[in-house]
């Protein structure tokens, strides 16, 4: 698989447009934040899906503050949409957000999708992040749920990425790829796994598009400073001490080509 650098963002001449998305479960920020704000900024998105957000007593500031140390501004999420959010670059024009809780299942925990459509130079997206149930069929109704709403953003491309709960064999992730792009199985890119950072052994977190949106690579950012005998080429500023100590996922990032509107 590729470990060359992703392409920059940009807008083309057509009105498409470059960005780069990176989906991360953040643990509620009870980690080593600025560990955190660092991995972030070294993957330059224009977008990040995050999941377990703050969701109790000062959630707001706490978002607030990453985002800000990371190179971003709060999108939508957070203690409305139960823990999934978004952020997004000053480069994202934003059109519409809204934050969607999922029905309850009594005895489990609420769950919910931040969404959003934004553009980017002529082209025009729907976002989604999630953060599916640990109860299998709870999540599978949730991905059912999941491919509703996207396709009830009334745009032509959009994308959605979080934290499944399950890997790629697993029903509801099948469901979801069956609908959509995988975007490691179309252009992997970086490592696989994403859980956990100490033991990387399985891949449950991913970003799915739309057809019509090309995936340029995604994948998990390889260390611009391998251990003994690892990859040379590396992704800038993204370091093993980082990765272990800002959340107990590791994060996925996509470069995608998005057709004009």
């Amino acid at each position: 698989m590729a470990t060359s650098l992703l392409p920059n963002s940009g807008t083309g001449a057509d009105g498409s447009a470059v960005i780069r998305v990176l989906s991360y479960n953040i643990r509620s920020m009870r980690d080593d934040t600025d560990a955190l704000a660092r991995v972030i900024s070294a993957c330059e998105p224009d977008l990040v899906l995050v999941q377990e957000a703050p969701r109790f007593f000062r959630w707001r500031k706490k978002l607030a503050r990453l985002a800000a140390a990371s190179g971003q501004v709060i999108l939508s999420g957070g203690a409305p949409a139960a823990g999934p959010a978004l952020l997004c670059s000053l480069r994202a024009t934003v059109e519409r957000t809204e934050d969607v809780l999922l029905p309850l299942t009594p005895g489990l925990h609420r769950r919910g999708f931040a969404t959003a459509v934004v553009r980017f130079g002529g082209a025009r997206l729907g976002v989604l992040s999630c953060h599916l149930s640990l109860q299998k069929d709870e999540r599978y109704e949730q991905g059912g749920m999941l491919l509703d709403r996207l396709a009830g953003l009334g745009v032509e491309h959009a994308i959605a990425g979080g934290d499944l709960n399950e890997r790629p064999g697993g029903p509801t992730f099948r469901r979801l790829a069956d609908r959509l792009q995988d975007c490691w199985a179309v252009a992997p890119w970086g490592s696989e796994y994403t859980s956990t950072p100490t033991d990387p052994h399985q891949r449950i977190d991913a970003i799915f598009a739309t057809e019509g949106i090309e995936v340029l690579g995604c994948g998990v950012p390889p260390l611009s400073a391998p251990l003994e005998r690892g990859d040379p080429h590396g992704y800038p500023g993204v370091t093993e001490r980082d990765l272990r100590a800002a959340t107990d996922h590791l994060p996925v990032l996509a470069a995608l080509r998005i057709p004009p509107a």
